[in-house]
């Protein structure tokens, strides 16, 4: 395209994006500040039917954009520049990411990034540190121990064993001894491999009460892997561009009931540097036409160890998103670290 395409297009889809209305060439003349005939511009966007980059509606003569107009609006024309420090944005994020808990962190987060982009705000939780550092036994009653596992950030679990046999409390600390002095800091998954190597070397009723405790230890991290905090589902069913259309909105909410096609699409994005943005449609990571994802990891420590981002129409004000996401993912970090 040439500077006039280009600038004829940028108009247009600003334009789309505060009115939502398709663009017709007598507000592309107003608008764009060029100096160019009615008959000119209606040619211009011709042009840029027939590349894909914008369509017409069959109820206006206007344009709008489609997803590979709005994929090089943002790649090549939008200019999104950080929020200076100590705007009242970033002093509202602060203040209320500034909980005791990690978890209210997150949730907080969620519920922030939905609030300031009125859309869906998701946060995936920090991925766990698995291994393990310290267990114990204690006899709850006949048959029945109570398994207190730790791992390595501190965070405890407890499980109870129905055991097969009654264990006397020096089969328990000798039990408990032997894992704590030769599995610190392994993951369960490979303390279980190591203690199938090793079984033999060992008592059978105590490598049976061992195997188990590990067992259960991979449970306790496996229910609290990855998980999806959703926040402002509701704020979609306000977008004009949605709220007509019950199929679209029936799949989206599926889709937040789901989370693991949401997983998976945030976990690709933690592999990223900085703010990525997904058009609806463009590929199957949003399948979704009518949506947009903006997204970005945050990390604790210097380490990356979530993603948060915002989902919302395609219509939707990326500069303006890609600075909340930004800070956000910037801030939730900076609360995680101190923590």
């Amino acid at each position: 395209m040439d500077e006039r395409a280009r600038v004829l297009l940028k108009t247009l889809i600003e334009r789309y994006i505060a009115d939502g209305q398709p663009v017709g060439s007598r507000t592309l003349s107003r608008a764009s500040g060029l100096e160019l005939s009615a008959a000119t511009i209606r040619n211009v966007m011709a042009d840029l039917e027939d590349l894909g980059l914008i369509a017409s509606p069959h109820t206006s003569a206007g344009r709008i954009p489609t997803a590979r107009g709005y994929r090089l609006f943002v790649d090549t024309m939008l200019t999104a520049q950080p929020l200076p420090a100590g705007t009242d944005v970033e002093h509202s994020l602060r203040a209320q990411l500034h909980v005791a808990e990690p978890q209210r962190v997150i949730q907080q987060a969620a519920h922030l990034l939905s609030n300031l982009s009125h859309f869906v705000g998701v946060v995936v939780t920090p991925r766990r540190n698995a291994a393990f550092r310290h267990i114990e036994f204690l006899t709850l009653s006949q048959r029945r121990i109570l398994v207190i596992l730790v791992d390595a950030s501190g965070d405890v679990q407890n499980r109870i064993i129905a055991a097969a046999r009654d264990y006397s409390a020096s089969e328990l600390t000798e039990a408990a001894n032997y894992l704590n002095a030769n599995f610190s800091g392994l993951s369960f998954d490979d303390m279980a491999l190591k203690l199938r190597d090793e079984v033999d070397t060992l008592r059978g009723e105590i490598a049976t009460l061992m195997r188990t405790a590990v067992a259960l230890g991979s449970e306790a991290v496996a229910e609290q892997q990855e998980q999806v905090v959703i926040s402002g589902q509701q704020q979609l069913l306000d977008v004009d561009d949605l709220s007509g259309n019950l199929a679209s909105l029936r799949r989206l909410f599926d889709l937040f009931e789901r989370k693991s096609h949401l997983l998976r699409l945030l976990d690709g994005a933690a592999h990223a540097q900085g703010v990525r943005i997904y058009i609806g449609g463009e590929n199957e990571v949003v399948p979704f036409e009518e949506l947009s994802v903006i997204t970005a990891p945050y990390e604790a420590d210097g380490k990356v160890i979530g993603t948060l981002g915002v989902i919302g129409p395609t219509r939707m004000a990326y500069d303006r998103m890609i600075q909340i996401v930004d800070i956000t993912a910037k801030l939730v970090g900076n609360a995680l670290s101190q923590r």
